[in-house]
């Protein structure tokens, strides 16, 4: 083990070393080798926690407990957004990766409570932190855009637990994919949320190990085949499809599917929520979801998602389902999300409708669609705050709005865009996502009798954290 850092030139080459040892382990100071010793990892974050907790002087234990974060640190999956800063490199604990990246956001959040945990066990702290896990949040919210909004959600969160008296339960269809496990990390630190992992105990066992994860082995997990409830809900599943086609064999195909048997756990009330994903496409999840909890009135379900920028939070919809909703169809898309805008945020939206076209200045039957939209959604919800159909530079900024076109019934900053299509919205958040500082979560499923939702497959963990969590919060 041979760690080089002087810095710009090292004592010796990696090259030089391999030269002689193929199986030495190789760190320098250098960006452009494996394994960089970088001080930022280490002296901003243990100051940061030494000073949040007074420290008196910073001593051995607190050092010592910077290094031990950063090792456990490097045992865990990297997150997409740190591969994207270094060119979509694949990194995995090993003899190329020892220590985590300079642009790796977490550092902070292990780091400095490590620090300010040791500082006040061995003595030199003069104020104590009392929530640990609060106080990572904290920093994290530093960090993060939308920090009120994501304040809002723990809150309602922990509101919620309390309320019920237990943890929310949330079935994850894919137990033993590595980026649910390490979801599942995150959330048990949170405590706020019982996990149920579908599939077999060996393999996601094993799989746990593989990840560093062993604490996590209490996790219920159910086999579909042999759980308990699996003939129960391939008889109902068989009763109330038996006209539609499906025999009872295939009733119990579809059962032993584990986004069939999640959706019916949470249809049976065994569970809060479903989360499916990430590794199907949304359509192979979204089927089974549709096909056993269904919407409310039958209605066609939309995909949602929320846009989480610094100063502004924007819900888009639809982004997911509908292809080429109608104008009805349109209608009940932001019928719903209007829903959903006042359940999260506890206030009525400002809705805008978008097209290519400024309230009929083109006449085409693509502006025309959501024009009527517009005129329907008045004439269902007259109690909605809505206008259109507009360009999206116009809905997104209030002054051009309010100076080009005065008669607009929108009186504060556009909260809900409504797409015409499903192009349309697909490829605006995925645009916003990789080129703007903005966090997006979702696709959030509505108008559902139940609450589940689809894990993107491109989705970061931080994603799927605050996906899961707003999962939990509705159901």
């Amino acid at each position: 083990i041979i760690f080089a850092t002087a810095n710009p030139e090292p004592e010796i080459y990696p090259n030089e070393v391999f030269e002689v040892r193929t199986d030495a382990i190789m760190a320098t100071g250098r960006s452009d080798f494996p394994n960089q010793v970088n001080n930022v990892l280490g002296f901003p974050f243990i100051f940061r926690g030494a000073l949040d907790v007074r420290a008196s002087k910073i001593n051995l234990q607190m050092k010592l407990a910077a290094v031990k974060a950063l090792a456990d640190l490097a045992k865990e999956e990297v997150p997409e957004e740190v591969k994207k800063a270094y060119a979509g490199q694949d990194f995995k604990f090993g003899a190329n990766y020892l220590i985590p990246k300079p642009f790796d956001s977490r550092v902070l959040t292990r780091v400095a409570p490590a620090v300010a945990k040791a500082a006040m066990d061995s003595g030199v702290a003069r104020i104590q932190i009392s929530d640990l896990r609060e106080y990572s949040n904290q920093l994290q919210d530093r960090l993060s855009i939308g920090t009120g909004f994501m304040k809002t959600f723990r809150d309602g969160l922990d509101a919620k637990v309390k309320k019920l008296g237990r943890k929310i339960k949330v079935v994850f269809a894919e137990g033993a994919n590595s980026r649910v496990l390490q979801t599942l990390r995150e959330l048990k630190e949170d405590d706020r949320i019982e996990p149920i992992l579908l599939g077999r105990s060996k393999i996601i066992h094993k799989k746990m190990d593989a990840l560093g994860l062993e604490h996590l082995k209490d996790t219920k997990i159910l086999a579909p085949q042999k759980c308990e409830y699996f003939d129960k809900f391939c008889q109902e599943f068989y009763t109330e499809k038996q006209r539609d086609g499906i025999s009872f064999a295939q009733a119990e195909e579809m059962i032993s599917q584990r986004n069939y048997f999640g959706a019916m756990l949470i249809r049976s009330g065994l569970a809060d929520a479903f989360i499916a994903g990430p590794t199907l496409s949304y359509a192979e999840c979204l089927t089974p979801i549709m096909s056993i909890i269904g919407t409310i009135n039958h209605r066609r379900a939309a995909g949602i998602y929320l846009m989480v920028f610094k100063n502004r939070i924007l819900f888009l919809a639809d982004c997911a389902v509908q292809i080429e909703p109608t104008p009805e169809e349109i209608s009940n898309i932001a019928i719903s999300t209007a829903g959903l805008f006042k359940d999260l945020m506890g206030r009525e939206p400002q809705i805008a409708f978008l097209s290519f076209s400024n309230f009929g200045s083109n006449k085409h039957p693509q502006a025309r669609k959501v024009r009527e939209a517009v005129e329907l959604t008045k004439q269902r919800r007259p109690d909605l705050k809505l206008d259109g159909e507009m360009q999206a530079d116009v809905a997104v900024n209030k002054y051009i709005l309010d100076n080009l076109f005065n008669f607009t019934t929108l009186d504060a900053p556009t909260d809900i865009l409504i797409f015409p299509d499903l192009s349309s919205a697909n490829i605006s958040y995925k645009l916003l996502t990789q080129l703007s500082d903005t966090r997006a979560i979702g696709p959030i499923l509505v108008p559902t009798n139940k609450t589940a939702n689809v894990i993107p497959r491109t989705a970061s963990i931080t994603e799927i954290v605050n996906l899961v969590n707003l999962t939990a919060l509705m159901s």
